[in-house]
């Protein structure tokens, strides 16, 4: 099973800037089981791209369970330090689907993430409260989702942070950096002086 993955948008951000970007899924939302893997997601879940097309597909959802069950083993860390090297990785998104559903699993990222200092973590997420309240090794980077129970926690003007926008028009006049097409645009690697990411809804 691969751990590390590549979709539309990833290949396409990898080829643009000329680096080995890989991303990392588990089940959105919900796992077959039941279990919330996006805790704090809202209005989100209306809209969220991994919940249908080829992320439910009967040959490609098994993967993203058994991942998330990996997740929950003391194997993970040292599998998913194995396949980064193995990849050599530059940069590693957390979460194409799915979200940090406990601290335990946040820190499972965050001991990985320490393990690899030359390889950059990025992550969408919710989980805004867990993300204010942990320490966030130097190669991790946040962006927080406007549409989840906690936005109202971000801090537009400190926070990285998206809005979802219907035309790039409307992105670029309201001031954000467009990651619709090039996803390391969203990251504090790629637009240090601006924290506001948009996003056209597609």
């Amino acid at each position: 099973m691969n751990l590390l993955t590549q979709n539309s948008k990833i290949k396409a951000t990898s080829k643009y800037f000329g680096v080995r970007l890989f991303n990392f899924g588990i089940p959105a939302y919900k796992s077959a089981s039941g279990k919330l893997t996006c805790p704090m997601a809202k209005e989100c879940v209306k809209f969220c791209y991994a919940r249908k097309g080829a992320y439910i597909w009967s040959n490609v959802s098994p993967a993203f369970e058994k991942r998330y069950e990996l997740t929950k083993t003391d194997a993970f860390v040292p599998a998913m330090i194995k396949e980064i090297k193995q990849k050599k990785a530059d940069y590693i998104r957390v979460h194409d689907s799915g979200d940090f559903y406990s601290p335990d699993y946040m820190a499972k990222w965050f001991e990985i993430a320490t393990a690899l200092p030359n390889v950059r973590f990025y992550a969408y997420t919710n989980m805004v409260d867990l993300v204010n309240r942990s320490y966030i090794p130097d190669n991790f980077d946040f962006i927080f989702s406007n549409s989840g129970k906690q936005k109202h926690l971000i801090n537009k003007r400190l926070h990285r942070h998206t809005e979802i926008f219907s035309t790039k028009k409307q992105l670029k006049d309201a001031g954000y950096v467009d990651a619709s097409s090039h996803d390391l645009y969203a990251t504090k690697w790629f637009s240090q002086d601006n924290n506001k990411v948009g996003l056209v809804y597609h």
